[in-house]
C-alpha cells in the first residue's frame, strides 16, 4: 500500500504571528499546498505555494485538499488550536483520521486566561459562537470560572443579561477580552451588571468568575 500524504492541521494561535509554535511555522514555510483563512494566507503564504482560502464553501475547500493531497502533503492553518472549534471536525468527517496530523496552537481562550494570570484547569469552557451552550454548562455555582466564546448576536451585553436572568449574581466578576495578542488588545474588568452599561463587545472572549462570596 502506498504511503498516504498527510493533511497537517496547524494551529496558528490567537492572531499575532509571535504566538505560533516554531514547528508549525516551519511546516507552513515548507508547504507546497497551503489552506487557511484570508488573513492567515496574507501573513504566511509565499508566491511559490498554491493556496486555497477557507470560505463559507467548506466543500470546495475539501475538494481542493482531496485533489492536492494525492501529490504532496497539504497544510491547513486554523486560528487558535485545532482541537477547539476549528475545521478539524469537518476534516475528520471527510478524511481518514490516520491521514491527519495536528500541530497544536495557542487558543484565544488559553491566551485570555494567561493574560489574566488565571489558572484554567477547573474552568468550564462554553461557546456562544453560533450556538447556545447547554444550560448545565453555564449554570451558576460558587467558585465557578466560566470561559466563553462570543459572536455578534451573543456579545458582552446580551450574554451578561442572559446569565443574570439565569441566576448569576450581578456582581460576578467579568473580564471582556478583545483583539487578543494584537497591538490594540483590550481587556476590560467589570461585573455582569457593569457590562450592561458598557459598549457592546463582540467576537471576544468573556471570562466570568463567580467568587466564593456568593452562596
Amino acid at each position: 500500500m502506498d504511503k498516504q500524504n498527510k493533511i497537517i492541521v496547524i494551529g496558528i494561535g490567537p492572531g499575532n504571528p509571535d504566538y505560533i509554535v516554531p514547528k508549525g511555522l516551519q511546516a507552513i514555510r515548507q508547504a507546497r499546498f497551503l489552506v487557511g483563512g484570508r488573513r492567515a494566507l496574507s501573513q504566511f503564504a509565499q508566491k511559490s505555494q498554491e493556496t486555497c482560502p477557507i470560505t463559507a464553501d467548506i466543500q470546495g475547500v475539501m475538494h481542493f485538499i482531496q485533489a492536492r493531497v494525492k501529490q504532496a502533503a497539504v497544510i491547513v492553518m486554523v486560528s487558535g488550536d485545532p482541537g477547539y472549534y476549528s475545521l478539524l471536525d469537518a476534516l475528520r468527517r471527510e478524511f481518514p483520521v490516520e491521514q491527519l496530523a495536528v500541530i497544536p496552537g495557542i487558543s484565544a481562550m488559553q491566551y485570555a486566561f494567561a493574560r489574566l494570570s488565571l489558572p484554567w484547569h477547573d474552568a468550564v469552557l462554553a461557546s456562544f459562537h453560533g450556538r447556545v451552550p447547554a444550560a448545565e454548562a453555564i449554570a451558576f455555582a460558587p467558585d465557578k470560572v466560566l470561559g466563553m466564546l462570543t459572536d455578534s448576536r451573543y456579545n458582552s451585553q446580551s450574554i451578561a443579561r442572559y446569565l443574570i436572568d439565569r441566576g448569576w449574581p450581578e456582581t460576578s466578576r467579568l473580564h471582556i477580552c478583545s483583539r487578543l495578542s494584537y497591538e490594540d488588545e483590550e481587556i476590560l474588568h467589570t461585573t455582569l451588571q457593569g457590562a450592561l452599561q458598557m459598549a457592546v463587545k463582540s467576537a471576544c472572549i468573556l471570562i466570568l468568575e463567580a467568587g466564593s462570596s456568593h452562596t
